[in-house]
């Protein structure tokens, strides 16, 4: 089985493409000066962007992980989610609070997709 890492740093690689699944680094805002919408569709930009690296796109997505820093900021995020998410393919879910490494940071969101 071929392993890829796709943008390979020192510590992480932005995705690992191995046995059929890309397995996505947690993707966080690149703009941190927004509410929990705009950084929600930032983060999903970037994730159709890598997807799209992997080639792949959200309708391959089959896990989610969803980090945010303030659970009060759920219905923001999923009024983001809802309009992004592949219609009749939402993967399975889970949305925990968490401190984030950066405190700017509103929401972090880790997925895996499937390929084949």
């Amino acid at each position: 089985m071929a392993i890829t890492r796709v943008q390979p740093g020192t510590r992480y690689s932005e995705a690992v493409v191995a046995g059929g699944f890309i397995f996505c680094a947690g993707m966080v805002p690149a703009q941190t000066n927004g509410d929990i919408v705009e950084q929600t569709v930032d983060v999903l930009s970037q994730i159709d962007a890598l997807l799209a690296e992997c080639g792949a796109n959200k309708s391959n997505i089959v896990d989610a992980t969803i980090y945010l820093a303030d659970m009060a900021d759920y219905a923001g995020m999923n009024l983001a989610w809802d309009a992004w998410v592949a219609k009749g393919q939402a993967p399975a879910r889970a949305t925990v609070e968490a401190r984030l490494a950066d405190p700017a940071w509103k929401i972090e969101i880790k997925v895996t997709a499937f390929t084949g």
